[in-house]
C-alpha cells in the first residue's frame, strides 16, 4: 500500500492535470458505469460530521472509500475544514493499494470538476471571474478557471474583508464588495462555508455561469432558492442533488419549481445526451455536490503517477 501525504500529492499533480480525468469520470457517472451510494454523514459533537463515501468506478476499474471529517472551525486553527483519508483497493485481491490525504484530493478534484463544467457551459469568451470566498477551495478554483478560460480580471469577495484583500493580492485580483464582484462577472464560483444564502438571482448578470460548490448538506446554502428557477441547472449526480442541495429542496417547498423542473447532469452534456448552453445571454448553474467517482478517478491517476515516480511510502500489507 502506498501512502501519500499532502506534499506528495502537490508534487505529483495540479488542478489542470485532473481536468481530463474528472471529465471522463463524469461521463461514466451519467452513463451509470459506477456503483455510488449517496454520501453518509455521522453527526459528531460541536456541529462536526464524519462523511463516508464508498464506490466503484468502471474505468479505470477501481474501488475504495473516502472518510472525511468535516470540522467547520478548523480554518481558524490554520487547518482544512475537510480532513481525512482516501483509500483504494486492488480489484483482484481486495488488498489496500493506496492511503492518501483526502483534504488535498477533495480540493483538487472539486476545482477540476468545476473546470469541466465551466468548459462545457460558460461562454467561450468568458474572462471576468468572481470568486466568493478566500479559502482553500477559492485558491484551487482560481487555478481551475484559468485553465479553461482566458481570465483577464479576477474579483474577490469574502465575508472577512482582510482575508479578501490578502487573497486578492496573492492571486492577482481585486478585493471588492459582493455586488461589485457579481455585476460584471462572466463566471462566478461560490466557495464559502455559509449556512445562509447570500446570492440571489437578480444579482447575477445575463450570460453568467455559476459554479456553486461550498454547501454540501441540505441545511447549508450559498444560493437563494430563486436561483433554481431563474438559472438553467446542471449537476454532477442528480440523486445527490435531490437529497443534499438545500436550495433545490427549499425551491420545491416554496413552490418555485416542481418535480419536473429540468435539471441535467454534466456528464450527459459531455456525452451529447443533454444540451448545454443555448445562447450567450442564458444564465447557467453547475451545482456541485461532489461524488466519490471523482475521488476514485483522481486517486487512481495520482497513484499511477506516484508509482511511476517513486513518490510516497510503501507499506507491506499481510
Amino acid at each position: 500500500m502506498r501512502v501519500l501525504g499532502r506534499d506528495d500529492i502537490l508534487a505529483l499533480v495540479g488542478t489542470a492535470d485532473l481536468i481530463p480525468v474528472i471529465r471522463d469520470a463524469m461521463i461514466q457517472v451519467s452513463a451509470r458505469a459506477v456503483a455510488m451510494p449517496l454520501r453518509q454523514a455521522v453527526a459528531l459533537p460541536g456541529g462536526n460530521r464524519l462523511g463516508v463515501m464508498p464506490g466503484y468506478l468502471g474505468g479505470p476499474s477501481c474501488y475504495g472509500a473516502k472518510l472525511l471529517s468535516l470540522f467547520p472551525g478548523n480554518p481558524a486553527l490554520g487547518r482544512s475544514s475537510h480532513a481525512g483519508l482516501m483509500l483504494l483497493f486492488d480489484t483482484q485481491t481486495g488488498m489496500p493499494t493506496l492511503c492518501m490525504d483526502a483534504s488535498e484530493l477533495t480540493a483538487l478534484r472539486t476545482a477540476a470538476a468545476s473546470a469541466v463544467a465551466t468548459d462545457a457551459l460558460a461562454r467561450p469568451d468568458a474572462s471576468v471571474l468572481a470568486i466568493l470566498g478566500a479559502g482553500e477551495q477559492a485558491a484551487c478554483h482560481v487555478a481551475a478557471m484559468r485553465a479553461v478560460r482566458p481570465i483577464s480580471r479576477l474579483l474577490i469577495w469574502a465575508r472577512d474583508p482582510a482575508k479578501a484583500a490578502a487573497f486578492a493580492q496573492a492571486h492577482g485580483g481585486e478585493a471588492v464588495t459582493l455586488a461589485a464582484a457579481l455585476a460584471p462577472a462572466d463566471i462566478v464560483c461560490t466557495t464559502t462555508a455559509s449556512d445562509e444564502a447570500f446570492v440571489r438571482s437578480n444579482m447575477l448578470p445575463a450570460g453568467v455561469h455559476v459554479n456553486a460548490v461550498g454547501a454540501s448538506v441540505p441545511s447549508a446554502r450559498e444560493l437563494d432558492a430563486d436561483c433554481v428557477a431563474a438559472l438553467r441547472v446542471f449537476t454532477d449526480y442528480r440523486p445527490s442533488l435531490e437529497a443534499q442541495a438545500g436550495e433545490l429542496i427549499e425551491a420545491r417547498a416554496r413552490g418555485l419549481v416542481g418535480a419536473e423542473h429540468p435539471i441535467s447532469e454534466i456528464g450527459d452534456v459531455l456525452r451529447g445526451a443533454a444540451a448545454g448552453r443555448r445562447d450567450a445571454t442564458e444564465r447557467t448553474l453547475y451545482r456541485s455536490l461532489g461524488v466519490v467517482a471523482q475521488d476514485l478517478a483522481a486517486a487512481a491517476f495520482i497513484l499511477a503517477r506516484a508509482a511511476e515516480r517513486g513518490i510516497g511510502v510503501v507499506v507491506r500489507m499481510a
